[in-house]
This record gives C-alpha cells, sequence and structure tokens, in this order.
C-alpha cells in the first residue's frame, strides 16, 4: 500500500506554503501578535476566500469535503508560518457538529463556519490539566419549556477572543454532549488572558443561566449511530489533537531548518558551526526525532478516516512523541543559535513558545503514554 502523499496533497501543500510565505511571513506574525485583538479580519477574508475553514466539511454543507489527513497537510503549513488565526479552532468546532450533530444541525451551522462567517472553537477544560469526559461538570439542564439552561465555566479555550459560535462539553441526565452556543447569548462572559505564545489567544467563558434551544443541543438523547456520548466525544477530541500534532510538525520543522541555516552562516573559529559535532550530531537527532513524528502524525491522521477503530491509539502515540520532539527542537535550535536566540529579533523564541504551547494540549506525553497503556490493557 502507497502511504505518500496524492498529487492533489502535494499541491494544496504547495500552494499553501506559496500563499503564507506571501502573506503570513513572521514580521506579520509579530504584527498581529502584538495587536490588542490579536486577530486581522483581512487575513482570514483571504484564506476563507481559498476556503481553507471549508476544507474538510462535506461538500452539501458548504465545504471541500476533504479528508482529515488533507487538514493534517495544511494545517502543517499554517503551523510552518505560526498562523496567528483560528484555523485550528474553526476545524475542530466544525467537526464536533459533524460528528454529534443531527443532519439538520449540521446543514443549520456548517456552511457559515465553512466559508469563515462564523469563527468556531471547542471549549472542552474546566481543568488545567483534564480534557477527559468525565472531568466535563458544566450543567445543561432541560427546563419545562423544552429549552436548555447552561451553567459553569470553560477555560484554556483556544481564540475564545475571537469566537462567534462555542461548541461547548456540557454534562446532561444522557451523558457528555455538546451544545452550540453563540458568542453573544445573553449570560456569556468571555475572559482573555494574556500567554506566552501571542499567535494563540486564549480565554475563559462563563456561563450563567445561559438559555439555549434545543436545536443547539448537538444529537439527541441517543447518539448517532448508536454509539455512547463518550465515545463521540472521544473522537472530537482525537480529531483535535491530531490537527494540532499538524500544527507541532510544521513549526518543528521550520525551526529546524532556522537551526541548520544557522550553523551552516555562523562561523565561529574560521568555520561554520556546523561543521563541529557539537552542533552537527544534535542537529541529525533533531531531524531523526521529526520524521519519527511526522509518521506517527500522518499514519494517525490516515486511520482516523480509514481505520477508526485504531485512532485513539495512534493518535496518543503521535501527541506523545510530538510533545518530546517538538519541545527539543525548540530547547535545542535556541542552544544553537545561543545567545541571539533568545532574543525577540530573532524567531526560534517564537516557536519555542509555540511548542510550550502545544505541548500542553489535548494532553502531555505523559498523558498521552498513560492513554496507551490503558488501550494495551495495563
Amino acid at each position: 500500500m502507497n502511504f505518500g502523499f496524492t498529487e492533489e496533497q502535494d499541491l494544496l501543500r504547495s500552494e499553501a506554503r506559496k500563499f503564507l510565505a506571501e502573506r503570513c511571513p513572521t514580521s506579520e506574525v509579530r504584527r498581529i501578535g502584538e495587536e490588542q485583538t490579536g486577530f486581522c479580519s483581512k487575513l482570514w477574508s483571504e484564506i476563507a476566500e481559498l476556503g481553507w475553514p471549508g476544507l474538510a466539511i462535506a461538500e452539501d454543507q458548504g465545504g471541500a469535503g476533504l479528508a482529515w489527513l488533507d487538514l493534517v497537510v495544511l494545517l502543517e503549513e499554517a503551523g510552518r508560518y505560526l498562523l496567528p488565526l483560528p484555523l485550528l479552532s474553526t476545524s475542530v468546532a466544525a467537526r464536533a457538529i459533524r460528528e454529534a450533530g443531527t443532519e439538520r444541525q449540521k446543514a443549520s451551522w456548517l456552511p457559515r463556519l465553512a466559508t469563515g462567517a462564523q469563527i468556531g472553537t471547542l471549549a472542552l477544560y474546566e481543568q488545567i490539566d483534564a480534557a477527559e469526559a468525565e472531568h466535563t461538570k458544566l450543567q445543561a439542564c432541560r427546563k419545562p419549556s423544552g429549552a436548555w439552561r447552561l451553567d459553569g465555566e470553560k477555560v484554556l479555550v483556544p481564540d475564545a477572543p475571537q469566537a462567534t459560535l462555542f461548541v461547548v462539553a456540557v454534562r446532561t441526565t444522557e451523558g457528555v454532549r455538546f451544545a452550540v452556543v453563540p458568542a453573544d447569548s445573553p449570560g456569556i462572559e468571555v475572559e482573555a488572558f494574556p500567554t506566552m505564545d501571542l499567535t494563540k489567544p486564549m480565554g475563559a467563558v462563563r456561563f450563567s443561566n445561559v438559555e439555549i434551544q434545543d436545536d443547539m443541543m448537538l444529537g439527541g438523547s441517543v447518539a448517532p449511530e448508536g454509539d455512547s456520548h463518550t465515545a463521540v466525544y472521544e473522537r472530537v477530541v482525537a480529531r483535535a489533537t491530531a490537527a494540532l500534532c499538524a500544527e507541532m510538525s510544521g513549526a518543528a520543522e521550520a525551526n529546524l531548518q532556522l537551526a541548520v541555516d544557522y550553523a551552516k552562516e555562523r562561523i565561529q573559529f574560521g568555520a561554520p558551526i556546523g561543521r563541529y559535532q557539537g552542533v552537527k550530531h544534535p542537529l541529525a537527532e533533531m531531524y531523526q526525532a521529526l520524521e519519527s513524528f511526522k509518521s506517527l502524525l500522518y499514519y494517525a491522521a490516515w486511520t482516523l478516516d480509514e481505520r477508526p477503530e485504531e485512532a485513539l491509539r495512534y493518535v496518543s502515540m503521535a501527541k506523545a512523541l510530538g510533545n518530546e520532539c517538538v519541545i527539543r527542537i525548540g530547547i535545542d535550535a535556541i542552544q544553537i543559535h545561543g545567545a541571539v536566540g533568545y532574543t525577540w529579533e530573532h524567531d526560534p523564541q517564537l516557536y519555542l513558545k509555540r511548542s510550550k504551547w502545544s505541548r500542553a494540549m489535548y494532553g502531555d506525553a505523559n498523558h498521552h503514554y498513560d492513554q496507551i497503556a490503558s488501550m494495551g490493557g495495563l
């Protein structure tokens, strides 16, 4: 079986890289990150015109109808250029609606996400280090009128300040379900907070007596296709994790290239520092770690559509190895650059900050190693 990329996927990668190199160099990334809103509506409109937010949304719901692996290709390039836009968040929110929603709900919510008219994000966390379904405490109580009342708080919500639509994990009498909640609903309070990585705005979202109609609670009392609500939740988190891994891979590869280029240019003792074992051996080890991570990532993304029974295991394997890989590349790239790598004027510090953000999101390495062990019966 050929596990290489198709001609169409290679073309997608090439065109995305060309566009981002022109429209999102690091100077633009810095400018957007330093602005109060941390968001560029013009650049968002441009990628929406290219169809990126709807890449993995079905054609009959306004998207391109491509596979999750195609989205991984695109998000790798977004990570390479540290794209400071909610592309990942919107793609994941749309997938949650697709996984958990009825056909009517998909038709209602997905087209506007596909065109970028709505910016979505997934609100899972209520504790800093716990994204599993059993940790969901935000209550959704059914009212006599048939509507639902939401009370609680979500923390560490990606792109919360820019989102116009929250897909929220809630606790009901049937188990953990997802609710679609417009950001302008009465009773919602969004608190943005500063982060180390200026390209990844975060926030807390508080729900105080927020009322939503029944058609905004995804699915029915029975999960789609006979699954449990927990299984639907796990599939959504797995796809979100694989999408994040794609951004991690692209960012790590770009950071490694910065280190390689610097090792060729920096002259010490009459020769480029890349000639010395203390530099070239770490570079080789960084490359080997990255290639191993990418192989796991691509297979994990493929299983999400083609072999879902294997997906949770391989997604956890990819995230566990990816966490270790991107942190190592982030730190070693700084070391190879020396003191200038820490300075604001140089780019390695931007990628190190992204690696720190990515490591914790959707579980650190220890969490995913535990997941892998439990799947193996340990």
